[in-house]
């Protein structure tokens, strides 16, 4: 279709990758290794993405760890499941106590801004309810990782670089067990150099004994709650032993004859599925790319604004999420799409550091998986012996009483990371998902298009250039992303700017299904050190 080529004349750099009794992708070889090896053990899917998670929390340490959130879509024996690993504020946050101390807004560093972490609890309830293999195997391969080191990749320096340089600026004593641990000879390990962490070790051999139990309610608990008092932080041991993931059903929408899938509010997936529900109900255009991208970019700045304005958790939202993705208030924010780029603004539906990992088994099993600590390293703080760098979710609170996602006790933050799922006629298709904070909703939105709309392979929608929207007209888009389109989006109001570091357009993999043939078919980042790998 002529629509294709003229959409992003490099958008096939690589082939996608095939396999039939099982894959996985994600964007650290070492960990689709792992993964792969849980599959030859004779783990499941899930298995295979349990153990995968673990290993990135070695590998990886730039983006997720053992103190970051999680959410996970399965699809098992013909049915979606969903999982909120998402955790609370502690009963002690409250927007008094932050202005008492002196804060107008939530501090992104340090250990205010610290929430329950959810990925622990997010492996064990998804082994206890799903998995084959004993959990204990399943952390086995990132324990041995932890002790025995690995050499770090290139982009996973560069993130490292960034972490060291921002936390460089403090000075204060409870950032030093971070450089303690992440940066041990003094600088961030350089590409190719071996770095462990035999503390991380321990802690995840604690979690593996015990399901996950001393995290919330053992000696990793503990340590925890004296870190934070010692700290200023309001996080306690009781937080932690309160602590469960929830099991939810994913929202979808219709889109070009398939479902797309997300996890519901407090996750901002509900984003990706306006955008795609308005682009769903405007009049087709093929051939014409400059307007299928224009409106593409229009749609993600007005879900975007709906998103910012009224995801919260579930249970404290305005609208609900029917109303969101109700066809006539879709129409009318469709309508608002013209011919040029506008400055977006809410709606009013009352009136109508991330990794992500695909994996796939024989057995038709398939989990969409994605866990993080907000941004890069979190909180940078690292509780003393026991290489738990905690996130820093709670940032994204806001200490406004009147905003929808203010700050309260026990209240889940919006939340970016999404993992996504596609279905077809009440059958799987397959995970996706792209990584980066506030890139996420945007980039599964340009993946979801280019694959059903655009028909590209996994790998050719990856590979293609990617654009980001920030704020009002302004989208940035990469070194590679075509002049002639830049400069017509430029003529419809569009302010692009061309930004050289790539890393920042998010990182996706993807896994899809053939239905008739069972076989599998991947695609994996080409902006990270990623790897799919079949089996």
């Amino acid at each position: 279709m002529q629509h294709n080529a003229l959409y992003y004349p490099s958008a096939s750099r690589r082939m996608a990758t095939f396999g039939k009794r099982g894959m996985v992708a994600t964007s650290q070889p070492l960990a689709a290794q792992v993964g792969i090896s849980i599959l030859q053990q004779g783990g499941n899917a899930i298995d295979a993405a349990i153990a995968t998670a673990a290993a990135l929390t070695v590998v990886e340490p730039t983006s997720n760890g053992i103190g970051s959130d999680a959410f996970a879509i399965v699809w098992v024996d013909g049915k979606l499941h969903g999982l909120n690993a998402s955790g609370p504020a502690p009963q002690a946050a409250t927007i008094d106590a932050l202005k008492a101390l002196g804060h107008d807004t939530i501090p992104n560093h340090g250990m205010l801004p610290v929430t329950v972490p959810g990925a622990p609890a997010a492996w064990a309830a998804l082994s206890e309810r799903f998995g084959k293999l004993p959990f204990a195997q399943l952390l086995a391969p990132a324990i041995a990782l932890a002790e025995e080191g690995f050499a770090v990749t290139p982009v996973i320096h560069q993130m490292w670089q960034e972490a060291f340089d921002t936390y460089s600026a403090y000075h204060e004593a409870s950032f030093q067990p971070w450089f303690a641990t992440f940066a041990p000879k003094g600088h961030a390990p350089r590409p190719g150099e071996l770095w462990s962490s035999p503390d991380h070790a321990k802690s995840l051999h604690a979690i593996a004994n015990t399901n996950a139990k001393a995290f919330y309610q053992g000696e990793l608990a503990e340590k925890i709650d004296a870190f934070s008092r010692e700290n200023g932080g309001l996080l306690r041991k009781e937080d932690l032993a309160a602590y469960q993931p929830e099991w939810v059903d994913p929202i979808s929408v219709r889109y070009k004859g398939h479902d797309i899938w997300e996890i519901p509010p407090n996750g901002s997936g509900m984003i990706v599925l306006q955008a795609l529900g308005m682009l769903e109900r405007l009049e087709a255009c093929p051939g014409d790319t400059l307007e299928t991208l224009h409106r593409r970019i229009e749609a993600t700045k007005l879900a975007y604004m709906d998103g910012f304005k009224h995801i919260t958790e579930r249970a404290d939202m305005a609208p609900t999420t029917e109303q969101m993705l109700d066809d006539s208030y879709l129409k009318t924010r469709a309508a608002l799409i013209g011919e040029q780029a506008v400055d977006p603004v809410h709606g009013n539906p009352l009136q109508g550091g991330t990794v992500y990992l695909a994996t796939a088994d024989s057995d038709g099993n398939m989990v969409s998986f994605i866990q993080s600590n907000f941004k890069g390293f979190g909180s940078g703080m690292v509780v003393p012996g026991t290489g738990i760098s905690l996130q820093n979710r709670g940032w994204s609170f806001s200490l406004d009483p009147e905003h929808a996602n203010a700050l309260a006790p026990g209240k889940r933050t919006y939340h970016t990371i999404i993992p996504g799922f596609i279905t077809k006629d009440n059958q799987a298709v397959g995970p996706f998902g792209v990584m980066g904070g506030y890139m996420q909703p945007q980039g599964q939105l340009q993946v979801v298009t280019a694959m059903l709309e655009d028909h590209l392979n996994p790998q050719a929608a990856l590979d293609m250039p990617r654009w980001k929207w920030t704020k009002g007209t302004t989208v940035e888009v990469e070194a590679d992303f075509p002049n002639h389109l830049a400069l017509a989006l430029a003529r419809r109001g569009h302010h692009i700017v061309k930004v050289a570091d790539s890393i920042s357009f998010g990182r996706g993999q993807i896994i899809l299904r053939d239905p008739d043939s069972g076989v599998l078919q991947g695609g994996t980042e080409p902006r990270t050190d990623g790897a799919v790998l079949p089996l």
